[in-house]
């Protein structure tokens, strides 16, 4: 993989045994030995898994690379960014970019701030739990959602697709693009994209389009699946959607 892990202390690069923190740099670019730009990262691997660059944030941020032309000047959302490669790349490539992640992880918020001043961009950052309706969340009409390993917990799966759907819902003609090992089978999202109105436009392999110099790093079943609204639901969503509870309130789930 294109990355190299670094840990700076007093300005030289040394191991990071001694803090577990890391800072890897994610390189992008038609030719990788010069690169277009590059993108640091900030890993903590004392922590939880929101604090490591996982196999599907490189390939999803090698895609966002790759079709950079629709990237350019577009509002993009990422849920569960943990340390936000794909929308620091959108960031980079010129997007309104919001990077969000759990309400409740406070560390993983804190440490997205500090990724987007090392980067020097500027990104909003938000505490977004998937399937609560805080007041923010209707001010977000994003014309990309990206979520990098967003399908790994089984059983916060509908409050993602509920989240996924009001924003696709919020911002017509809008996308959500996620990257996923296929540990469960897609059977699972089809399924999950039927019950909450969604349809599936473009699934690739996410080795297809990978660099071999970053393909060669990466393992595992990763696609990558492009969602949208299915039309012929979404009158449905929209009366289920003004039904929902106010600010800071647990949604239902449809049965």
């Amino acid at each position: 993989m294109a990355a190299e892990m670094i840990c700076r202390d007093d300005d030289k690069e040394v191991p990071s045994h001694r803090n577990m923190s890391t800072t890897s740099r994610h390189v992008f670019g038609d030719n990788l030995e010069q690169p277009a730009f590059s993108i640091s990262i900030i890993e903590n691997m004392k922590e939880e898994y929101g604090l490591f660059v996982w196999p599907c944030s490189v390939v999803l941020a090698e895609y966002i690379w790759q079709q950079r032309e629709r990237f350019s000047g577009a509002a993009v959302v990422e849920l569960g960014a943990g340390t936000s490669l794909p929308g620091l790349t959108a960031a980079t490539l010129g997007s309104d970019v919001t990077l969000t992640d759990d309400s409740n992880r406070l560390e993983v918020l804190d440490n997205i701030r500090k990724v987007c001043e090392l980067n020097k961009l500027e990104c909003k950052v938000l505490g977004l739990t998937w399937g609560v309706w805080d007041e923010f969340i209707f001010s977000l009409k994003p014309k990309i959602i990206l979520g990098a390993d967003v399908l790994y917990e089984a059983s916060a799966f509908d409050d993602l697709f509920a989240t996924v759907t009001f924003l696709l819902q919020n911002s017509p003609g809008s996308v959500f693009i996620t990257t996923y090992h296929n540990r469960s089978g897609h059977h699972l999202i089809e399924f999950l994209m039927v019950k909450w109105g969604l349809k599936c436009v473009k699934l690739l392999d996410g080795f297809s389009f990978m660099p071999s110099s970053k393909a060669s790093g990466l393992s595992g079943n990763i696609q990558l699946a492009e969602i949208v609204l299915n039309s012929e639901q979404s009158e449905l969503m929209l009366r289920y959607q003004r039904k929902t509870p106010r600010r800071g309130t647990k949604l239902p789930l449809l049965s």
